[in-house]
């Protein structure tokens, strides 16, 4: 994956206000910001229906690897 290929993923996390941030790699404001996990899924997938989406687990995993799961 080249580095404009970067802007092709989208992650989203959670907020501690408990809301969910819509980010591309190293941005620094999110593209959204949703009340729910599923909307900030797909929120991103209308901004880029191409793009891959990577999902914060949000149930007790370890900080590590698997912190993140693809859509």
């Amino acid at each position: 994956m080249t580095g404009k290929d970067k802007t092709k993923e989208f992650f989203v996390t959670r907020r501690p206000d408990g809301r969910y941030n819509v980010l591309r790699p190293n941005a620094e404001r999110p593209s959204a910001v949703t009340d729910t996990q599923r909307k900030g899924i797909d929120r991103a997938k209308e901004i880029d229906p191409d793009a891959a989406i990577h999902i914060q687990r949000v149930r007790g995993n370890p900080p590590g690897p698997d912190k993140f799961r693809k859509e």
